[in-house]
């Protein structure tokens, strides 16, 4: 039986002390972009109105606006289970890690499915010199997330065989990458969020070296809501009950650019968007 990460005595992303230097760097980088930078086109708040379970199709995109200039996207930790050889196991190495279904493990010692509400995550990479007006094309991605019990694969306990949740997708020509997976946990002391890394190419991907930029994707608490009343997910609503955005330690700083636009529906799954300026 697996250990929920709530029972666990170490933390998912080291706490306030450890991000510290990260949203400094990151009030530095505003502050010298100026007052008059606005959220993208497709980022979204958490005011939005509740989501039904029951409804056939569910819209969560918040208040947008844009702007003749584009910042690029906050850079954070990739917290203490980024399993790209910076702190112990380096899955990008391996083969079969370039996919577009994370849903499953992959390799001879893995054989687990990750379970949970279809969620399928499409990010767009694009350029923030050029206004984000132009898609970079050739980029790469990995992305990471727990899973429906707040567990990450290669590391908590119970799941260190399995690498699930887990893959590197190539940009297209319209700087867009495709994962199929399902819908995280929330879990001790952190906002529902997916981590992810963007790469110069897949070659650097998968020779773990050079990246560009690492963030991390917020989900916005209507959507959550609606799949944490959900089996499998009762933790969830515990734990995020207990939180907000503004306090959490990543995103209280802001989180426009980082909070996904979702559509979709329990039955049906749901589609998360987001575009990333690197």
């Amino acid at each position: 039986m697996h250990r929920h990460h709530d029972d666990e005595d170490h933390e998912h992303d080291r706490g306030l002390s450890y991000d510290l230097p990260v949203l400094a760097r990151r009030r530095m980088i505003r502050l010298m972009a100026g007052a008059s930078l606005v959220p993208l086109v497709g980022c979204s708040t958490d005011d939005d109105t509740s989501a039904s379970a029951s409804s056939s199709s569910t819209a969560s995109s918040g208040g947008s606006s844009s702007s003749a200039e584009c910042a690029t996207i906050p850079n954070e930790t990739a917290g203490p289970y980024p399993g790209d050889g910076s702190n112990g196991v380096n899955v990008l190495k391996e083969s079969g890690v370039v996919r577009s279904d994370i849903t499953k493990s992959f390799g001879d010692s893995a054989g687990g499915t990750a379970d949970g509400v279809p969620l399928t995550i499409t990010l767009t990479v694009v350029d923030a010199s050029s206004g984000c007006g132009t898609p970079k094309e050739g980029a790469a991605v990995y992305l990471w997330h727990c899973d429906r019990e707040g567990n990450y694969s290669l590391y908590s306990e119970g799941v260190t065989d399995e690498n699930y949740l887990r893959g590197v997708q190539e940009t297209d020509d319209q700087g867009q990458v495709t994962f199929k997976s399902v819908f995280p946990a929330c879990y001790t002391g952190r906002w529902p969020h997916i981590h992810f890394e963007v790469y110069g190419s897949l070659d650097d991907a998968t020779a773990a070296t050079s990246i560009t930029n690492t963030s991390q994707l917020a989900l916005p608490k209507d959507v959550c809501d609606t799949v944490y009343a959900t089996d499998g997910y009762s933790r969830s609503v515990q734990n995020l009950g207990r939180l907000s955005l503004e306090t959490d330690n990543i995103f209280s700083d802001g989180y426009d650019q980082q909070m996904a636009t979702l559509e979709g529906s329990v039955e049906q799954g749901y589609t998360a968007t987001l575009t990333v300026p690197v």
